[in-house]
């Protein structure tokens, strides 16, 4: 005998659903201190985690918003380390149908790691390079695509506008954010320190970045 369907009690209105996430996450966190811009990317990013305290880990330059929006308007492209990254930034969102540029299975990319013994995420940000002058970089997956990038601008100078750095993970991941926090070159980056990050973050900042401008 098929037994009934149980009888869940749960919000079924979207707009509902919406209101309440974001109200609940304003309630919870702390967001007092944070600039006006960044506490609206800090409440998108905690909505895509369900996590109100990674306010905690929260570092910034103070400009990263401003200039993340500006290289945006100008028509910046995107560098992500991963296509999980790609696939979660909001396109209609960008002003400029600004192009995202993930380079992990560019043909030339496997070749390149083993030539320079390092992984394919960090072999990939060698081929951001005539991009990266003035672009917008977005790591939510590699702490070695984050450690390369730095390694890069660094050494070869182009700068880009922003850097949201996101990499997950127990292996480097807090070592390689935590290199960006003390890059000390007026780089202007959004991360959260410690091992938690992952894509779903990293496009939470830039969805927010992005639908500043509408």
């Amino acid at each position: 005998m098929k037994r009934a369907s149980p009888a869940y009690s749960y919000v079924r209105d979207p707009a509902e659903i919406y209101r309440q996430s974001f109200d609940t996450v304003r309630r919870e966190a702390c967001l007092e201190g944070l600039p006006e811009d960044v506490a609206e990317a800090a409440v998108r990013m905690i909505h895509a985690c369900g996590m109100p305290d990674i306010v905690d880990d929260l570092y910034f330059h103070s400009d990263v918003i401003v200039r993340g929006r500006a290289a945006l308007m100008a028509g910046a492209p995107l560098l992500v380390d991963a296509e999980m990254v790609a696939a979660g930034i909001i396109g209609s969102r960008l002003p400029k149908n600004n192009p995202i540029l993930c380079t992990l299975n560019d043909p030339r990319t496997a070749d390149h790691a083993r030539a320079i013994a390092n992984t394919r995420s960090a072999a990939a940000v060698d081929f951001w390079t005539e991009h990266l002058e003035g672009a917008v970089v977005v790591i939510g997956n590699a702490p070695t695509a984050l450690f390369r990038l730095l390694e890069v601008v660094h050494d070869s100078g182009p700068r880009p506008a922003a850097v949201f750095g996101f990499p997950v993970g127990f292996i480097g991941a807090a070592e390689s954010k935590q290199g960006l926090i003390d890059f000390n070159d007026d780089l202007a980056f959004m991360t959260l320190a410690g091992r938690r990050g992952g894509s779903a973050i990293a496009c939470a900042s830039i969805n927010a970045l992005a639908g500043g401008l509408s």
